[in-house]
């Protein structure tokens, strides 16, 4: 079976915020690595241009994923229109046969926006109909069998949208990477600039590292990643855990 792992998400920087650091242990473990964001990040900029934003921001998200030597797939869809509907999920399905990962990294179901549910939950349906004949993708192309875990990384703020804690099930010490996560983040340099001008000098990068160690702080880490394993009906085996059995050096599981 092949080590492919693919993390999607729905915006430019929305990867390096809750996924870059498991990306990077599963590209040192061997793991060939993919990159997607949904949505083009479109609305990301009050200064520039629509067709401006959209080329700044993908170029940065492309650049990113090209510093681990992930392969960068571009987006579909403005931002605010992922929305779960069946041209998109075609088109998503098309891209899961293609790349037919092993590990899918995902955003959390719940969160505090739609776009990230959304991205969530059609990659869920796009990955269970990756073995299904008879489900036509855009463009078309054939079904797989394979094995495949889905995980979701923890949402933006630790919380979902009704403000109830969300607690990873899986913490993956990502300390060793930090920096590689700090670069990976400091590739979208339209966002840090407008946050830093707005919020103060590194405010996009503090931000993150806060996050990662609250998620640390569960597992006795400095800086963490939170994850939760996904069910397994429809993508393999119940005791089929290969983000568990390749990173187990670095993982701890939370108690209760």
């Amino acid at each position: 079976m092949s080590k492919t792992v693919m993390a999607v998400a729905a915006h430019p920087d929305d990867i390096e915020f809750v996924m870059s650091g498991t990306l990077i242990l599963l590209g040192q473990a061997g793991y060939e690595l993919h990159c997607m964001t949904i949505a083009n990040g479109h609305c990301g900029s009050t200064t520039m241009t629509r067709e401006e934003t959209i080329a700044t921001r993908t170029g940065e998200a492309r650049r990113a994923a090209e510093s681990i030597g992930a392969a960068y797939h571009p987006p579909l869809v403005d931002d605010i229109d992922i929305l779960y509907e069946k041209g998109l999920l075609m088109k998503l399905c098309a891209i899961v046969r293609e790349v037919k990962p092993r590990i899918l990294l995902l955003q959390s179901p719940q969160d505090y926006m739609e776009d990230h549910q959304n991205s969530s939950r059609l990659m869920v349906t796009a990955a269970f109909c990756r073995n299904m004949p008879n489900y036509q993708t855009d463009p078309p192309t054939p079904a797989i069998d394979n094995e495949m875990c889905v995980y979701h990384g923890m949402p933006m703020g630790l919380t979902d949208q009704l403000r109830n804690p969300v607690l990873p099930e899986m913490i993956i010490d990502v300390s060793s990477v930090m920096q590689g996560k700090r670069d990976m983040l400091s590739c979208h340099r339209s966002q840090k600039e407008w946050l830093d001008e707005s919020q103060g000098h590194d405010n996009y990068i503090h931000l993150m590292e806060d996050m990662c160690r609250q998620v640390g702080s569960h597992g006795g880490f400095e800086y963490a990643e939170g994850w939760r394993r996904h069910l397994h009906l429809g993508f393999g085996p119940e005791c089929f855990d290969p983000l568990s059995d390749c990173l187990a050096n670095y993982i701890s599981m939370r108690k209760g």
